[in-house]
């Protein structure tokens, strides 16, 4: 996925239509785990992960998601299980 490897903390996400989604926590396996300010409300104490897959490029300082903005939400994967929130 391109530029996956060069993701790094503190990063901007957004998606393809540039909508903002988040900011980089940090890489764990194949995801990228969001800062928990950026989970929403009501999910104020949880982390929500991007899977690699949703990466189409890394520019700067932003990841740019294949996915847009207001589709990205019901892509995340749960903190502990990687099953979609839904």
């Amino acid at each position: 996925m391109a530029g996956f490897e060069e993701i790094r903390e503190h990063m901007k996400i957004i998606g393809a239509d540039g909508a903002p989604i988040g900011t980089v926590d940090r890489i764990e396996g194949n995801r990228i785990k969001m800062i928990r300010a950026d989970s929403g409300i009501g999910h104020e104490n949880e982390h929500h992960y991007i899977p690699k897959g949703l990466v189409a490029e890394v520019e700067g300082d932003t990841v740019r998601l294949t996915a847009r903005g207001d589709v990205v939400a019901d892509l995340f994967e749960q903190e502990q299980s990687g099953e979609p929130i839904g």
